[in-house]
């Protein structure tokens, strides 16, 4: 007997993204090892999906992120849509055995609408659960509905309703993690990376000032807001309007004015071999925190790429990172400097050797095979 999961990656990316996308990156990632494991994948995306799955639906032909960046009352409509086809499969048809779901907020709301003899499902909750207060913290699933976290840090800090639907945790992986330890590690250059989106939670204002002050070199590799390369930020920046998003005003405040392109570069949104690279020939990642990291999946990248992390001590972190091991960890942000002074003393082997043993795609998919069982009550294969 097969199962057959309905995979709803939402309306916003492909799956797999061209450069940054967080969740349609996990959901590529857990597609070909669910049906490495005799999963039948539905995958509900937009129509420029190119990941390989037994069935693509598609509501939106393309990628609708553009749509983020207008006011809510003009983008509001956008997951809803998506969302509301979702429910018109899952009723039409009879074939679906679970629906897992990655849609924040809306995706929880409508699919735990449904009657109660509906098809089970699994939220994966991605983001920071302080979000949504009024949705997470009076949620019934009617005990159709279960969550997991995506780290053990993450759900306590869910309100007790959410929790109470809580059946654990499943932490990212990467493909990156696959063979780790056997790759050869690359000669070391001295920058330090930061990499991902640069926003006042990622902390990179921290990051430019430290390396000035304490003399290293740092590489700062994403995107700011819609922006992903400087040239593309230079030119909107030429219109005043452009810092209304809250991104590029903190970028044109607090990063901008210390990326002087010697000490401190920013290169914008990386990709494959180019990303790979910068990250494993750093002497660090650096994360300075300033908000509860729910999943790290810049964590798992970077030890698969036998690079140390050094970090603030906040969300998972304290999770994927042993102190000492594979990482440096400190509570004081004054301490950081001295710890990426320091990194070069971790040895990249044991960054990948951990990468290997705990953030495969295969680790992940067959958490998550364990939780369908659990959550559809029968065994999958």
């Amino acid at each position: 007997m097969t199962f057959t999961v309905l995979l709803n990656a939402g309306p916003w990316l492909p799956v797999p993204p061209q450069g940054y996308g967080g969740i349609e990156n996990i959901v590529a990632t857990l597609v070909p090892e669910l049906r490495r494991l005799g999963v039948t994948v539905v995958l509900a995306s937009v129509g420029t999906s190119t990941e390989p799955v037994d069935e693509l639906f598609a509501p939106f032909p393309d990628g609708q992120f553009g749509w983020l960046q207008r006011p809510y009352n003009q983008a509001s409509g956008v997951a809803t849509a998506h969302q509301a086809a979702v429910v018109r499969i899952v009723r039409q048809r009879d074939d679906i055995d679970l629906v897992h779901d990655h849609v924040e907020a809306i995706g929880l709301a409508m699919l735990a609408a449904m009657e109660p003899t509906a098809t089970p499902v699994l939220h994966t909750l991605h983001w920071d659960l302080a979000k949504h207060p009024e949705l997470y913290g009076a949620f019934d699933g009617g005990g159709r509905i279960s969550v997991n976290g995506v780290s053990a840090a993450q759900l306590r800090r869910a309100p007790r309703a959410l929790r109470a639907h809580a059946i654990g945790h499943v932490y990212l992986a990467t493909p990156l993690a696959v063979d780790a330890e056997t790759r050869p590690i690359p000669d070391r250059a001295e920058h330090v990376v930061m990499l991902g989106r640069i926003t006042p939670g990622k902390g990179q204002d921290l990051g430019v000032r430290l390396a000035h002050e304490a003399g290293f070199d740092l590489v700062l590799a994403g995107p700011v807001g819609p922006y992903k390369q400087p040239e593309d930020l230079a030119a909107a920046l030429r219109d005043p309007t452009a810092s209304a998003n809250p991104d590029v005003r903190f970028w044109r405040e607090k990063v901008g004015p210390l990326v002087d392109g010697s000490r401190v570069r920013w290169v914008g949104t990386l990709t494959g071999t180019a990303r790979d690279n910068l990250v494993a020939e750093a002497r660090a990642m650096l994360a300075p925190l300033r908000w509860e990291e729910p999943g790290g999946t810049f964590v798992v990248e970077s030890l698969a790429l036998g690079t140390p992390v050094v970090a603030t001590a906040r969300g998972c972190l304290p999770e994927l990172i042993e102190h000492g091991r594979t990482g440096l960890l400190t509570t004081s942000e004054e301490e950081l400097a001295d710890l990426v002074l320091a990194a070069g003393k971790l040895d990249p082997a044991e960054c990948r050797h951990e990468a290997a043993r705990r953030f495969t795609p295969a680790v992940m998919a067959e958490r998550y095979v364990a939780l369908y069982e659990e959550v559809a009550g029968r065994p999958v294969g």
